[in-house]
């Protein structure tokens, strides 16, 4: 009979402790105990399957593996999961669909492949300075029956130029003469060698002995076709052999003179295929190679000269015009690239925007090499693959500083980290430190002895090997951990 009233009795209590649980939580939360929460049993097979996704150093938080790994020191990294990845991998934001198309975000892919090198510049027409004459006198005297007045005329090759009188030239003309009258052969050799060593025409000397009399005037012939360019004689003007009289331009060929950036100095090579195009001719191109590129440095403009070299028919290409100039450097071979549109340039660095899937986005600073045409190489920052935003990238840059900037605010502060140790070796000039420290809880570290860095205002004058000391590490801006404190072991931080 007592065993049968025990039994009621405990049925009694346990359904009054069912009924009366929900009113006493608050009473014994208030009195700091908490009822125990049902356990769920779907929420803990869902807690034993989490599996995380990357695997990141422990030392290093920039670095990370897709599988278990150690480090150099045999420390295991450490799992990051799913809802721990976006904060791994830095502030960035999340949009909903809608408002990702409403700010009309493309994206591109980050592509690799061989990276044309255009350079496009401006350029001047100039004569061809191989094909360059000029006339001078070989003596002194007076310019008469001037046939060519005028800049630009056009001459061809054995056309006079012009008369002059030279009182030397008419006496070398009477020497010769003389000598023609003698029976000295030598003589005569070395009194015409003479008259042509001084400019007087072969045509001229054969007059003189022919007709066996010295004319007063001596002629100056055109030695090749062309105009023109430079005339600095007039009518009876005295010359003098340092004078230029004139100066003759073969217009058959011009040269292109083209004016390339300093930072683009590395991509000329001779040979290479160049396009001029004029704006007097809307549509026509020229085609032509780099013929020469000049070994310096313009001082005011900071620009390399190229030259290049065109034939013109029709002398369509005007001397000292500006052209539109294209050279086909050799491209880039595998290099990583994105458009032109999707960087995001400032004061301090270069960004690009990354779409990370699912309506997430991240800024990331990228390090940027050539551009060419709309495409710019990417040399660090991006993976083959990825994509990045090509528009509307400003506005989801501008976000995702501005909540990196409040989760800083809100974030609480770290807590300091000191550990103990013994000093085992001390570099000033690398500013760094070899110590064998304790184990390190916060970061999950057993006794190891390792190089640590030590930030910039921490003294080491006193710090000597085998010395015992407290430190305090942090973590610096290259991710790796640093020294910002030392005290001698015996003080408190």
């Amino acid at each position: 009979m007592k065993i049968f009233l025990a039994i009621i009795v405990a049925l009694v209590l346990f359904g009054a402790g069912v009924l009366l649980a929900p009113r006493l939580q608050p009473f014994l939360a208030h009195l700091g105990h908490e009822a125990p929460a049902p356990v769920d049993s779907g929420a803990a097979t869902t807690a034993g399957e989490r599996k995380p996704v990357k695997y990141r150093h422990p030392m290093n938080p920039t670095i990370f593996s897709d599988t278990p790994a150690k480090d150099d020191m045999g420390m295991d990294y450490i799992p990051v999961y799913a809802d721990e990845e976006d904060t791994a991998a830095g502030p960035g934001i999340r949009i909903a669909p809608e408002v990702i198309n409403n700010l009309g975000v493309r994206v591109a892919p980050v592509e690799r492949g061989d990276l044309g090198r255009r350079i496009e510049t401006v350029g001047y027409l100039d004569y061809d300075e191989r094909a360059l004459s000029h006339v001078h006198l070989r003596a002194s005297g007076w310019v008469e029956n001037l046939k060519v007045r005028t800049l630009g005329e056009r001459v061809r090759k054995g056309d006079l130029l012009l008369e002059v009188y030279a009182p030397d030239l008419v006496n070398a003309q009477k020497e010769y003469l003389q000598a023609l009258g003698g029976i000295l052969e030598s003589l005569k050799t070395s009194a015409r060698d003479r008259l042509l060593a001084l400019g007087v025409p072969e045509s001229q000397i054969q007059q003189v002995e022919r007709e066996r009399r010295v004319p007063q005037l001596t002629a100056v012939h055109a030695r090749q076709d062309g105009i023109v360019s430079a005339l600095n004689i007039r009518q009876g003007m005295y010359v003098t052999p340092e004078m230029e009289l004139m100066t003759l331009a073969d217009v058959s060929t011009v040269w292109v003179k083209a004016e390339v950036f300093e930072q683009q100095a590395g991509w000329l090579a001779v040979g290479q295929k160049a396009e001029v195009r004029l704006p007097h001719a809307p549509g026509d191109k020229w085609d032509g190679v780099v013929e020469y590129i000049y070994p310096d440095v313009d001082a005011k403009t900071r620009a390399v000269r190229a030259r290049l070299r065109f034939p013109n028919p029709g002398e369509r290409l005007k001397f000292n015009m500006f052209a539109d100039v294209v050279i086909h450097a050799t491209p880039r071979a595998k290099a990583l690239h994105i458009p032109h549109e999707a960087l995001i340039r400032t004061g301090t660095e270069q960004r690009v925007i990354v779409d990370l899937g699912e309506g997430r986005f991240k800024a990331r600073p990228v390090e940027v090499g050539m551009e060419s045409g709309d495409r710019v190489e990417i040399r660090a920052g991006l993976k083959e693959g990825e994509r990045v935003v090509t528009s509307a990238q400003f506005l989801l840059d501008s976000e995702s500083s501005v909540r990196a900037s409040l989760q800083r605010l809100t974030e609480p502060p770290k807590p300091e980290i000191w550990t103990e140790g013994v000093i085992n070796a001390v570099e000033p000039g690398a500013r760094s430190v070899n110590a064998t420290h304790a184990p390190i809880p916060e970061l999950n570290w057993p006794t190891m002895t390792m190089d640590f860095p030590v930030a910039e205002g921490v003294k080491l004058d006193g710090l000597k090997p085998d010395g015992k000391a407290r430190f305090r590490i942090r973590e610096g801006k290259d991710g790796r951990y640093e020294i910002d404190a030392i005290e001698s072991a015996g003080q408190r931080p």
